[in-house]
């Protein structure tokens, strides 16, 4: 390890007045040694340069290992290796700059990992529809299955589901990017949270959605469209883990410190208290059997805790009683006229 002595000094330009004081000091003991051991006077000046240069050229070394270090870094994280780091003990901006380096390796490394994740997770969920569609092709062309109606709607359903992660995957793209700007303007959000609730009834299983909310209009200033997609999403991922009978209530009300509140409760079977802040990663799935046969990708609450972020607001999971869960979100108020 690099010897490194002036580490604590707080800036480079006190490193640098050090440096040269002590080669004066140097000099200047090198001098009265040189007398008192009757050292030729010409030879003194050589000894104290060779000296001095020596005592520089270890202290200097020190304060520049760590950019040493930060040249061989960068051009390992150049060929796609991200785990290097560099010692950040130096006090002074290059100490600064070491952390800031290490900080942004860290964050490259783990946004290499997501990418590695999300290239796994989406082959994965389009190899599951494009093999049922090649299956059933194959029979069809082959003869073995008839072209009946039935075919033709596993097909169609198996095309949906890719048309959905696409759509999905291109929601959470501009989102993440800052692409896709709101719209902003007053909306109600008990209006939009009855459109929602009226379009997913339209294909739901037997399910009962229940609306409750105050009459005092809750008004927001959003997007209505991205927060109808929360509220959607919301909806469905309540309806997939619903027992058939079971009751999905939705609530809206007014919150703590000027915030407007929507809850979705369910009946299923609840969200550990371990994962709840997990099930807003994307193609993150509590139960992973159940999601899968039920066509979800894990992005639905990726997508809406993206769009609550984006108006300012918040959104988390409650534990439901006697079971299930509640998704609970919450908005800026609009502001008064």
């Amino acid at each position: 390890m690099t010897w490194r002595p002036l580490d604590r000094l707080p800036s480079i330009k006190l490193k640098l007045g050090t440096l040269i004081v002590a080669a004066i000091g140097v000099a200047v003991i090198v001098s009265v040694l040189g007398v008192h051991y009757g050292i030729p006077i010409y030879l003194r000046p050589i000894i104290s340069v060779a000296v001095s240069l020596g005592m520089v050229q270890v202290l200097a070394h020190g304060m520049t290992s760590p950019l040493r270090e930060m040249a061989r870094a960068s051009k390992e994280m150049a060929h796609g290796d991200y785990s290097r780091r560099v010692t950040a003990t130096s006090h002074d901006e290059v100490g600064e700059l070491a952390r800031s380096f290490n900080a942004m390796a860290a964050e490259l490394e783990g946004l290499d990992r997501l990418r590695r994740d999300l290239v796994a997770n989406v082959s994965h969920e389009l190899r599951t529809p494009l093999t049922a569609l090649r299956a059933v092709l194959e029979n069809l062309v082959d003869g073995v299955a008839p072209t009946d109606r039935e075919t033709l709607r596993t097909m169609l359903a198996q095309t949906e589901r890719l048309s959905r992660l696409v759509d999905q995957l291109l929601d959470l793209s501009r989102l993440e990017s800052g692409v896709e700007l709101l719209e902003r303007r007053r909306f109600d959000l008990g209006q939009v949270v009855r459109e929602a609730v009226d379009e997913v009834t339209m294909h739901t299983p037997p399910v009962t959605i229940e609306v409750a909310g105050g009459d005092a209009a809750l008004t927001s200033d959003g997007d209505p469209e991205r927060v109808h997609q929360v509220v959607r999403n919301l909806l469905e991922n309540a309806l997939r883990f619903s027992p058939e009978g079971g009751t999905i209530a939705v609530t809206t009300r007014r919150g703590a410190a000027r915030c407007i509140r929507l809850e979705v409760s369910d009946e299923g079977p609840g969200i550990p208290a371990d994962q709840a802040s997990r099930v807003f990663e994307r193609f993150y799935r509590a139960d992973e059997a159940r999601s899968s046969a039920s066509g979800g990708a894990g992005l639905g609450l990726a997508i809406a805790r993206w769009i609550v972020d984006l108006h300012g607001g918040r959104i988390w999971v409650e534990g439901a009683e006697p079971k299930g869960c509640r998704m609970v979100v919450e908005l800026p108020a609009a502001s008064a006229s």
